[in-house]
């Protein structure tokens, strides 16, 4: 058995991208968290996944909601990604946001939005894999918060498409 430790430090060399996971819960109060688990599934349909932890705060309310928002983290926004991996219950205070068509949080200033209907959720060990049809995208400029070997990283070479 390989131990969770040493998965967590193997894994950590796939850099990944940074994103906030977003819905509100049956109160209609914004909840969210950080997630680096984020990947496309199928263009025809649009299809994404997302990873999400049992124990996260947020999992009973994107369980139930059944609808969510994954926002796109700019290389500016660190401050935002440590706030969501938080466990405060005020992680929207003082975070400029508005409610999409769907009804959850879009994170200002994002780097990309993407607005989801959960169409299908495999629970697989301590995590519950949300696939979501993407009913809504935003776009913005920037560079993309980086996450690799346990640290914030951006990108070196600042030419889109480089």
């Amino acid at each position: 058995m390989i131990a969770a430790d040493h998965f967590r430090r193997v894994l950590g060399h796939f850099a990944t991208g940074i994103t906030v996971l977003t819905t509100c819960d049956a109160d209609q109060r914004p909840t969210g968290l950080t997630a680096s688990a984020f990947c496309s599934v199928s263009l025809e349909p649009p299809l994404i996944l997302v990873c999400v932890d049992h124990k996260s705060q947020s999992y009973p309310a994107l369980r139930e909601r059944g609808q969510f928002a994954v926002n796109i983290l700019r290389a500016d926004q660190e401050a935002i990604s440590r706030r969501f991996a938080s466990t405060s219950l005020t992680k929207f205070d003082g975070v400029p946001y508005r409610l999409g068509a769907l009804g959850v949080p879009l994170l200002d200033e994002a780097l990309a939005q993407l607005e989801c209907v959960v169409v299908s959720a495999h629970v697989e060990g301590d995590h519950t894999i949300f696939v979501g049809r993407v009913e809504q995208t935003r776009l913005t400029d920037g560079q993309p918060l980086l996450y690799y070997r346990g640290r914030y990283a951006r990108l070196a070479d600042s030419a889109p498409g480089a």
